[in-house]
């Protein structure tokens, strides 16, 4: 089937599918629509050029979502007093004897500090800055993922990194990321990262997102931990905020900080 009205309908299903889900590679999309890669890839450009979404390598993500990374020291430089609480409430969800999972960020960093004196810990992690951290500890081991350094946020990602994480099981993982919802969770704009912070987060029994108020609300172009994998959630974003509030109603436990 063909024509003008059969083309403008399956645009439309690829809108929707992109909206839904925040990013959609090409061959999905294909797939879902039941047309080719040629002329998926023309829709693609037509709804990009009037404004409905943005093209990227092998796919399209909706306007207004966070395709761009910032560098470490970028990210550092943000909410250094809000992160700090953050961590500290993170570091008493964490008992001697434990098996944690911690990911990459700044926030995570910041929490691997004020696990340095505790005893028979046991920290599984892909973040340099983490194991850096965590060096002069007397009695953590930590267990750093192989896989490639992604400079950009000190930390090994790749498929070494994933098929490391096989197998391990930890009490619980804390992670963080570029962007966070009710809707669709936790999210980064880099593809690669948010395969191994899904790693990660499948390696633990609970899952604690960290997040300061200027990631929440925001929508990166990958999904890491949706909502319905969220255990706990530590902001200084306001709890009565809608997006909190939309998550405390969907189970997650939220803990609300002062930066």
């Amino acid at each position: 089937m063909s024509g003008p009205g059969f083309a403008a309908a399956r645009r439309r299903h690829i809108l929707e599918l992109v909206q839904r889900n925040g990013w959609m590679a090409l061959r999905d999309l294909a797939t879902a629509v039941g047309g080719s890669d040629v002329t998926v890839r023309r829709d693609l450009r037509v709804l990009a050029e009037q404004g409905l979404l943005v093209r990227a390598r092998g796919g399209a993500f909706p306007p207004g979502t966070l395709a761009y990374e910032p560098s470490y020291g970028e990210k550092a430089r943000v909410a250094g007093a809000e992160k700090e609480a953050i961590a500290v409430a993170a570091a008493g969800m964490v008992e001697d004897g434990d098996t944690v999972v911690l990911g990459a960020g700044t926030t995570t960093e910041r929490l691997a500090a004020h696990l340095v004196a505790r005893r028979g810990l046991t920290v599984v992690t892909n973040s340099l800055a983490v194991a850096h951290t965590l060096a002069r500890a007397p009695d953590v081991e930590v267990l750093l993922t192989g896989g490639v350094l992604r400079g950009s946020i000190r930390a090994l990602v790749g498929g070494a990194a994933e098929q490391s994480l096989a197998g391990l099981r930890a009490r619980v993982a804390f992670l963080s990321g570029n962007g966070l919802t009710a809707e669709r969770g936790l999210s980064t704009p880099n593809m690669e990262v948010a395969m191994v912070d899904r790693a990660l987060a499948r390696a633990a029994t609970e899952v604690v997102v960290l997040a300061d108020a200027t990631k929440v609300g925001v929508e990166a172009v990958y999904q890491t931990v949706p909502p319905g994998l969220m255990s706990a959630l530590v902001s200084d974003a306001p709890v009565a905020g809608a997006e909190l509030a939309a998550l405390a109603t969907g189970g997650v436990r939220v803990t609300a900080v002062c930066g």
